[in-house]
């Protein structure tokens, strides 16, 4: 559809849509499929014959200053290496080369501020500051294996800092802007960093908010962290501590500029990126060099058909996740694309700003959260109709499933029902897309994220027994390793094996979600088998979230769960025990919420809260989530034979069914 053409009414589009659900699947369309890298079907079979050789052909896409020696070191799984002997750099991969062959004046970032700013980074201009701040790292007393963390919200910084720390070989460590001070705190002392990159103030939806200056109040007695680099971004005056903190331009400018990229072993660590689990403590994902590299470059390049020299890419995510590490830094950048960051959200300064920032920079290739999606449409059709999207060729989705309506509203919408789109599924440990569409050859089904990439081996076993599943629900595995695979968690090898190996062995990873596969042989991602909350794509365990809510001087225990939600796909839900004979109020909710978002973040507050006399516990005083779930989704109450108090049941039945009446 040309942006020409009159697009329907809201009511006809419903109805077009209702249409569209009859439809079981898509294929991709022709004109896409002639052009495409990958339209052989065999890329399957070949993968799969020979998945090691595979692999070694993605890495040698990739700049490597040493061969390796082996492809893949399974001598002691799970703690399997790749690309053994071989040395590399991150940092060369996704900048030098690019620079040496002539493409140096190849935009790298169209940058956009919320105040409508904008910069155009090109490949020369973002290796030049890179290596200037790596010099400038190195001269701090960074040096290779210090873990250096950054806290910057989305502005360019964000990228070099990243960038420089790989071309030393410090690991990074990454927190979400999103996250409170706290919550930083937590993670820079999990890892022992050494130096924190942060900046002055952070803008979101035309406000500005003090950063440092928070970042201080928790920092204070943190003996592992020596020095605090401040970016001037939004001109927030700050305290500056003598002997520790420095201003980030102060010392780019007195740094030298060049900075040889450091020969690193493949199995360098690369970056921490912590994420939560089944206990309070978030898990320390480590990933390496070399293999993490060859999985997102090779993703990168085949799930979105990216053509460098034409395609203007989008990951509207935040780099603070790994959806941003890898499909905003590292994949798109060691493949030499263009890709545009946004600072803002997707509403400010109006529910438009990303349908004018597709149509100002030509975007072609859209990938963002199913959440995003479901927010779009409840704002209305009128918003993205308003802007000429023609340029899209391609859309791709992340973070959680998505719903069938979401998918088609996406594709009439905004892909104008031209646009393949690609349903990814991955997570933070396995560094990459696991299983996805291939755009030119696979027939999509909305909601499924189809098949395993070539080279990637998954099945769904039966819960019980362990054998896979042909046909049904059960457990999501993965049945081989593959190189963006996590190494461990952060000194915790063996909560790394008791999470992820414990279940079937050294060689299945266990993923954590349930799935279906269809009699096609497609996967469909129900959702988490653990006590861990997907809000908004952000993954929470549930104990993070109840730890912070206790936190509160009124509360006495608390138990959650995620709820679905049309706008967030999962919502926080808190059944709340409160001191005493104290009654909760709404000034209590507030006190709690503000809570949860001081310790953890405001995208963590809980959406509703229950208060309870009590908590339905085993005689061993484990909390019966399950059963929570089961009462706030309506569903029948399954044994409660093994509750300490089963009348505990009955009580919060009647205490939910009478906040449905209210809210009704």
């Amino acid at each position: 559809m040309s942006s020409q053409q009159t697009r329907p009414q809201e009511s006809e589009l419903d109805r077009e849509l209702a249409s569209l659900l009859d439809v079981e699947r898509f294929e991709p369309p022709e004109g896409f499929r002639a052009t495409a890298e990958l339209r052989d079907p065999e890329i399957y079979r070949k993968a799969d014959e020979d998945w090691q050789t595979w692999w070694a052909g993605q890495a040698e896409q990739l700049h490597w200053f040493e061969p390796w020696e082996h492809v893949l070191d399974d001598s002691e799984p799970p703690f399997y290496k790749w690309f053994t002997g071989g040395k590399l750099n991150a940092s060369y991969n996704c900048l030098d080369r690019h620079v040496l062959d002539g493409r140096g004046d190849r935009v790298a970032f169209h940058w956009r501020g919320e105040q409508g700013e904008e910069r155009d980074i090109t490949y020369a201009a973002l290796l030049a500051e890179v290596q200037r701040l790596a010099n400038a790292l190195k001269d701090l007393g960074v040096g290779p294996g210090d873990v250096v963390g950054i806290y910057l919200p989305m502005i360019p910084e964000v990228v070099v800092a990243m960038l420089a720390c790989a071309r030393i070989g410090a690991p990074h460590n990454v927190v979400f802007g999103g996250f409170s001070a706290e919550a930083v705190r937590e993670r820079m002392e999990f890892s022992e960093a050494k130096l924190l990159i942060t900046v002055d103030g952070a803008a979101r939806k035309g406000n500005t908010a003090p950063v440092k200056d928070r970042v201080d109040e928790v920092m204070a007695d943190l003996d592992s962290l020596q020095r605090i680099v401040v970016v001037r971004s939004k001109g927030v005056p700050c305290q500056m501590q003598e002997g520790r903190d420095v201003y980030y331009d102060e010392i780019l400018a007195a740094a030298d500029p060049e900075c040889p990229a450091a020969e690193l072993d493949a199995e360098h660590p690369l970056f921490i990126l912590y994420t939560s689990g089944s206990t309070a403590k978030p898990k320390g994902i480590l990933h390496t060099t070399g293999g993490y590299l060859t999985g997102v470059s090779a993703t990168h390049r085949y799930v979105f058909d990216l053509k460098p020299d034409s395609d203007v890419y989008w990951c509207a995510a935040d780099v603070g996740w790994i959806t941003g590490h890898s499909y905003i830094v590292y994949g798109p950048l060691a493949n030499g694309a263009t890709s545009v960051m946004w600072e803002g959200a997707p509403d400010y300064p109006d529910k438009g700003i990303w349908w004018d920032t597709i149509e100002r920079y030509g975007v072609t290739i859209l990938y963002c959260a199913p959440t995003a999606i479901r927010a779009c449409i409840k704002w209305g059709a009128s918003w993205p109709e308003a802007h000429d999207l023609s340029s899209l060729r391609m859309l791709g989705s992340v973070g959680e499933p998505i719903n069938p309506k979401a998918w088609l509203w996406y594709h009439k919408v905004i892909g104008g029902e031209r646009c393949p789109i690609v349903d990814t599924w991955w997570q933070t440990e396995t560094g990459g897309i696991m299983i996805t569409p291939l755009p030119g050859l696979t027939a999509t089904k909305p909601g499924s994220a189809t098949q395993p990439f070539p080279g990637i081996a998954a099945a769904v076993l039966d819960e019980s027994t362990g054998e896979p599943i042909e046909d049904g629900q059960g457990l999501l595995v993965l049945t081989r390793p593959w190189p963006s695979m996590l190494r461990t968690l952060y000194k915790e090898p063996e909560r790394f094996v008791e999470t992820y190996f414990k279940r079937y062995g050294p060689r299945t990873y266990l993923v954590g979600d349930a799935a279906r596969l269809d009699r096609d042989g497609y996967y469909w991602v129900i959702g988490r088998i653990d006590d861990v909350v997907n809000v908004s794509g952000h993954r929470l365990s549930t104990a993070e979230v109840e730890s912070a809510i206790v936190a509160h001087p009124d509360v006495a225990e608390a138990a959650v769960i995620g709820q679905h939600d049309e706008d967030t796909g999962q919502a926080i839900v808190a059944f709340v025990t409160l001191q005493g004979d104290m009654q909760g109020d709404e000034q209590t909710v507030e006190g709690i919420r503000e809570t949860v978002a001081d310790r953890i973040g405001k995208f963590a507050r809980p959406k509703r809260i229950i208060w309870s006399d009590d908590l339905p516990k085993t005689r061993s005083g484990k909390i019966m989530r399950r059963l929570l779930r089961d009462i706030a989704e309506g569903r029948a109450l399954g044994d409660v034979t093994t509750l300490k108090d089963p009348d505990v049941m009955a009580k919060l039945q009647e205490r939910v069914t009478e906040l449905q009446a209210q809210e009704e």
